[in-house]
């Protein structure tokens, strides 16, 4: 139970297992052809998208890059009115979609409550565009042209060869007017994987635009989860309500801490022990406490490290300088700052939206938004005065679901408050 981990000892490999989520049921509805070429392509890398290349296409490319060198020269090479035809569709697009580009929203839902909204892009995207018989610039266009408005670092595109193992070159004009990172000679199942998982060529994205006529428009959601960032000025009692309000959910429910040291960590795994005991779900509480994880990082940028490497669903921060992390911070479906903040407002009251996505998905995903190439954190933040209105409003709803973890995240701040 609660097992702890000091960040800068671990490997890659051992920060990727000791943030593992609880496993859940596969997804099933996938066919298993296409379960087979995903598992081999992990697993056998550019080898593997070769030989399906040469299967599906009747091709192989030796090299699965396309040199920007390529791309240049396909652009120079189009008739002037095809390049003006492009030009006219790519400052259109460009228009249209820069208008779309959000704000910050910033509320004060009550005197003392605060809700902010803030955009971040996502930073890498693949792109698939069809080739074969119907070489879809305009797909590349609609897709490449918003990932780079939004500010997609990384933008990838994979195309299927054509007869002669070669990419259309009206697509790679296209990808040269549209100032994409990388194309890559390949399509199918096999491209698919190679986006998600990575290869020696061609490097692994966050969210994969294209296949099956559009990008994904829903977010994924499983157990809930909560990381809190805690060090020498956090009330460990907070953070261990934090922590419970979470644990209760379900058994598959997972909870992290980050703390500044071991004392720290510990001060607050015995008060969740202490809690423990008095809530009514104790049982589940127990069980979830199987996936809880501690860890300690020794300065501010393990401390960021893990928060976007976890990419945890609520983030609650209860360390002096937590207003200071938030623009660092790409990867967090919702943000609570400050002690006076604890997660249950935003699951009740305060205003910002609950529905976020779990698993890690925040690194391509936000909480009920529909653009495609942007994520939101929503940041709530209270003062003293705005927990003692909207605190009693939060224990009654609590209670009426009855989820004592969290009405008491609230109940022992009040209780400090008075005294």
């Amino acid at each position: 139970m609660m097992q702890t981990f000091v960040w800068s000892e671990l490997s890659a490999r051992e920060r990727s297992d000791a943030l593992a989520r609880p496993s859940c049921l596969s997804d099933n509805t996938v066919r298993d052809s296409v379960i087979r070429i995903m598992a081999d392509v992990q697993n056998r890398g550019d080898a593997a998208v070769r030989d399906y290349t040469r299967h599906f296409d009747g091709v192989a490319p030796v090299d699965l890059s396309v040199s920007k060198s390529e791309w240049e020269t396909a652009w120079n090479n189009l008739d002037e009115a095809d390049r003006d035809a492009m030009k006219m569709a790519k400052a259109n697009i460009e228009t249209f979609h820069v208008a779309q580009i959000p704000q910050t929203i910033e509320v004060e839902t009550m005197p003392g409550v605060m809700c902010r909204r803030e955009s971040r892009p996502i930073r890498s995207a693949g792109l698939y565009v069809p080739g074969g018989t119907a070489p879809l610039v305009s797909t590349l266009m609609m897709l490449a042209i918003p990932a780079k408005i939004a500010g997609v670092v990384r933008r990838i595109v994979v195309t299927p060869p054509d007869e002669d193992g070669n990419v259309d070159p009206a697509i790679l004009a296209a990808a040269h007017l549209c100032d994409v990172s990388a194309v890559f000679v390949c399509g199918g199942a096999q491209a698919i994987a190679a986006l998600a998982y990575g290869t020696d060529t061609i490097q692994g994205c966050d969210k994969i635009f294209g296949p099956g006529g559009g990008p994904a428009i829903d977010l994924p959601a499983g157990p809930s989860e909560a990381m809190v960032i805690a060090d020498d000025t956090t009330n460990p009692v907070f953070a261990a309500s934090d922590l419970l309000s979470q644990a209760e959910h379900d058994t598959l429910a997972q909870i992290v801490c980050v703390c500044s040291s071991p004392r720290i960590a510990d001060t607050i795994k015995a008060e969740v022990k202490i809690q423990i005991r008095i809530l009514p779900r104790h049982k589940i509480v127990e069980k979830s406490m199987n996936y809880a994880r501690f860890f300690i990082a020794e300065n501010r940028q393990e401390i960021v490290q893990i928060i976007n490497s976890y990419a945890p669903e609520h983030l609650i921060i209860l360390t002096d300088q937590g207003d200071d992390l938030v623009g660092d911070i790409h990867n967090a479906g919702s943000i609570f700052l400050g002690p006076w903040t604890p997660e249950s407002v935003g699951d009740y009251a305060s205003g910002a939206n609950h529905t976020l996505p779990t698993s890690g998905a925040v690194k391509a995903y936000s909480g009920l938004t529909l653009e495609s190439f942007m994520k939101y954190v929503s940041i709530q933040k209270l003062s003293q005065d705005g927990l003692r209105k909207l605190g009693p409003a939060v224990e009654r709803l609590a209670t009426m679901e009855k989820l004592e973890a969290h009405k008491r995240a609230v109940t022992l701040r009040l209780e400090t408050l008075d005294g």
